[in-house]
Order: structure tokens, then C-alpha cells, then sequence
């Protein structure tokens, strides 16, 4: 096993392994702190940053930092390695690595076609050594299209979640969030609801509920219950109208199983996802796209499953999961786990950017909740700059929440109004299926991208007639 070294001003900083050199060359944050890892000065990060540029990409390939033997992530990560993939930068550095990147001649083709060579704890190292506009640009040139009912990741769109959450599953009260979010322009990506009561019979509830209002409007989007995969099997053999199964996912095999899960169970879960044939068909074939994973740097360690890695480096291991299922949407719920992982505004909107970069480096058509718990040192300013950034760098979707207030898991993230400011101030639009089906049904003006339709009383007709009612106030729906 190699040691690194660097030295600043007369002093040679040594690293025992890539594992500690992974660690002191992170940017500063609270969970590394608690899990004892990470430099212990400023000139130490600094120190590794240089050694970690030297390191050759290779040597990723030859030193695992979870032992092959007792970790299943790590073995798919190796064994699914493709090696001519990787042999366009197989003789890369880090560092030039990084430089690579961002030059011109690199652009969403060439990233496709080294992705499958790329290795999560790679990418991991060169974000280290990346500023926030190299990982902001990096992201931008990659772009991964997923598809189900509508295309998702295209250019120059944005897609959203929305997130009708209920703390006692109301489905009074989540009907009306989803109308309003879809009068908003919300709902693209995926129609997701965390449920207040996890059990099979109130799952398949849900699904049903879900599926009636997609199909009554004739909404070219999915829709998600995310519970724990096993009860979306047991929905499934019960007829459910299951469109994505959910699963939360992590970078090591013991976090995976704190979740109650297993790569075996997660192939089970899509195959049966698969066999129910409710995506569209597209001119590239049928949508084929049915997992929908969520992560957030600090899981592991949250677990006990760390083994001394630093938090980013285990992030990105959890896409090398997410890679291997082929998702419709991977989800970074970046500031969710709190604090004790990411402090304040500043580590929440450095992870934010290095997961976004992490995951369409690898090939995942990644999105960002853009949130933080209420005893977090962040507050929604924070969040606007992480949207704007997000936005810039080409994020595949984010959150639409009533009022940026999820009421059930009791966070703050992006509502319906700061999904419409990201579209008009950076010009993005919604998925194309979803935007043509806003735009019949008079909530979009033709050809505007994210510009509301007024309407005598603020009710688009469609949806006045569907509902039996008159029109009424937007705000009243």
C-alpha cells in the first residue's frame, strides 16, 4: 500500500493511505469532524490537495479503500469497471484530470463515453481539487437522458419533483398539493410522496390515487410512493399502479443494509418494476428507466459503515450503486441529515455542487433537494444561490414543495415559485412532453418556457371542467 507526501514551507505532510489522503484533501465539514477524519489544519488539506493532484488515476483500480472481500458495493465497483472506457485517460493525474475536464475538447460526448471508466472514488478525488466554478462547468457539459413517460435531462431543461407530502396522508390534502403544484408547472420529473404510515395497504392507496389524477389530466409524468422497496414489491403483487420503485441507497454494503436492502433486492425490485410495462414508448424505444434512488453524504457514517472514509468519497460510491440500475432520477437530498454532517450554508452548498458533479460524471441523471433542517446554521439565501448554481450547471431536476415547507419531514427546501425563478432566469424549460401537455392545457403560454396563463377567476378552463367546478382563484386550488 503506497504513502503520500507533500511539503509546505519546509514541512512534509504524510499520508499512510489513499483512504486518509481522500479525507485530509476535503473541503471542511461537520461530519468528517465527528467521524475523526479529515485534515487537522488548513495546510494539511492544502498538503493533501497537491499530493492527491499527483496521484495517478490507476491507482484507484489497484487500492480499494472498503476491502473487496467484505463489501459488495465495492465489488460491483470493480467488477463492473470498464476498461476501454477508461483508456482514453487512463494515463491521466488527478490533476490533469481535472484539467481535462474543463477544456474545451472534452464536451457531453466524450463524458458519455468515458463514464463507464470512470470510478466513483475518481471522481470523488478530482472534485477535491475543484473549485465551485470548475465543478459548476464540468457539470454542465455532461448530460444524461433518461426516459419513462416524458424525457428527462434533455438541454436547457430542468425538471421538477413534486412533493405533495401530508402529515397524516390526507389524500384530500396531497390532491390538492399536486394540482397545485401542476398549475405551477411542477411535477415532470416525478410525482413522489413520502408516506406518514409505511404499510402496503396505505402504499397501494396512494399509488392508486396517484395513478387516477395522471390519468384523468392525461399528465405525461410518473409517480412515486417512496417507501421501503420491500413494500413496493408486496404493492406490486398486490396490482398496484406501481410506475418507479424508491429506494434509499449508500456507498458501502453495511449503510445499504442499515436501509434493510441489498443489490440483489434492488435487482429484484426493477426486474419486477420492468415486467409491468408502464412506461411510454419514444422513438428510442420503450421508457426503460424505473428506479428512483435517494442519497446525502453522511449516511454511512450515520451507520456505523464508514470505515474511515470521509463522507464525499462515500456519496460518490452510492452512485456506483445508482449507476448499475439504470435510474430514471438520482436524488442527493443534500442538507436533509443535518448539522452533525453539514454545518451551515457554505459545506451544504459545497456538497451540493460536489454531488451534482459526482453523479453526471458517472453517468446518473442527477437532481438536488436543495434543503436544510431548521437547526441547521442555512437559511433559504443559502438555498437561492445553491438553485441559481445548480441551475447554471445544468441540474437534471429539483424539489417543488408547497411554500418550500415539506410539513411532514419537517425540512425547508425549493417550492413551486422557486422552480418557476430558476426556468425565467436561466431560461430552462420542462421536460418536452410535460411542457407541451402545460401548454394545451392553458397553464403555460405557448412557447414561453415558464410564463403563467392568467384566466378570468385563475382556474385554466381544462382543469375547471375536469374538476366540475367554476373557476376560481390560482391560490384557492
Amino acid at each position: 500500500m503506497a504513502t503520500y507526501a507533500h511539503v509546505i514551507d519546509g514541512t512534509r505532510h504524510v499520508f499512510d493511505d489513499l483512504r486518509t489522503l481522500l479525507a485530509c484533501a476535503t473541503p471542511e465539514r461537520s461530519g468528517d469532524r465527528l467521524a475523526g477524519v479529515g485534515a487537522g489544519s488548513a495546510v494539511q488539506r492544502a498538503a493533501a490537495q497537491m499530493a492527491l493532484a499527483d496521484v495517478p488515476l490507476g491507482a484507484f483500480l489497484q487500492e480499494a479503500l472498503v476491502p473487496y472481500e467484505a463489501d459488495e458495493v465495492t465489488r460491483l465497483i470493480v467488477d463492473s469497471h470498464d476498461a476501454a472506457a477508461f483508456a482514453p485517460i487512463a494515463h491521466l493525474t488527478v490533476g490533469s484530470f481535472r484539467e481535462w475536464l474543463l477544456s474545451d475538447d472534452v464536451d457531453s460526448d466524450v463524458l458519455a463515453r468515458v463514464a463507464p471508466g470512470i470510478t466513483p472514488e475518481m471522481a470523488a478525488a478530482v472534485a477535491k481539487i475543484m473549485r465551485a466554478q470548475d465543478l459548476v462547468l464540468a457539470a454542465r457539459k455532461a448530460r444524461v437522458v433518461t426516459r419513462f413517460r416524458n424525457t428527462i435531462g434533455l438541454a436547457g431543461r430542468m425538471a421538477t419533483r413534486l412533493q405533495p407530502n401530508h402529515p397524516t396522508d390526507d389524500l384530500a390534502g396531497i390532491a390538492a398539493s399536486v394540482l397545485d403544484g401542476l398549475l405551477y408547472g411542477s411535477g415532470d420529473a416525478v410525482i413522489g410522496i413520502n408516506p406518514a404510515l409505511d404499510n402496503v395497504a396505505h402504499v397501494v392507496r396512494l399509488l392508486e390515487m396517484l395513478d387516477a389524477v395522471i390519468t384523468r389530466y392525461e399528465v405525461p409524468t410518473q409517480a412515486c410512493v417512496l417507501t421501503h422497496v420491500t413494500s413496493t414489491l408486496r404493492a406490486i403483487e398486490r396490482g398496484a399502479p406501481v410506475d418507479l420503485v424508491f429506494q434509499s441507497i449508500g456507498g458501502t454494503q453495511g449503510t445499504n443494509a442499515s436501509f434493510g436492502v441489498s443489490l440483489s433486492l434492488l435487482a429484484e425490485a426493477r426486474d419486477a418494476a420492468l415486467s409491468l410495462h408502464r412506461g411510454a414508448t419514444f422513438a428510442e424505444g420503450p421508457g426503460q428507466n424505473v428506479m428512483y434512488f435517494e442519497t446525502g453524504q453522511g449516511s454511512a457514517l450515520s451507520a456505523g459503515a464508514h470505515h474511515g472514509c470521509d463522507q464525499q468519497t462515500l456519496e460518490a460510491r452510492a452512485y456506483g450503486v445508482a449507476r448499475h440500475f439504470a435510474p430514471l432520477l438520482v436524488n442527493s437530498v443534500v442538507g436533509f441529515i443535518g448539522p452533525e454532517y453539514l454545518y451551515d450554508g457554505k459545506q451544504i452548498t459545497r456538497a451540493g455542487l460536489e454531488d451534482h458533479f459526482c453523479g453526471k460524471l458517472l453517468g446518473l441523471p442527477m437532481g438536488v433537494d436543495i434543503c436544510y433542517t431548521n437547526h441547521a446554521e442555512a437559511d433559504q439565501d443559502d438555498m437561492d444561490v445553491l438553485l441559481t448554481v445548480l441551475g447554471a450547471a445544468g441540474c437534471t431536476f429539483i424539489m417543488g414543495v408547497p411554500g418550500a415547507d415539506d410539513v411532514m419531514l419537517n425540512y425547508q427546501s425549493t417550492s413551486f415559485h422557486d422552480a418557476l425563478y430558476a426556468r425565467r432566469v436561466l431560461g430552462l424549460r420542462p421536460a418536452p412532453e410535460f411542457e407541451a401537455w402545460l401548454e394545451r392545457m392553458a397553464i403555460f403560454a405557448p412557447g414561453s418556457g415558464a410564463r403563467l396563463l392568467e384566466h378570468a377567476g385563475g382556474l385554466p378552463p381544462a382543469f375547471a371542467r375536469a374538476l366540475h367546478l367554476e373557476p376560481r382563484s390560482r391560490n384557492d386550488v
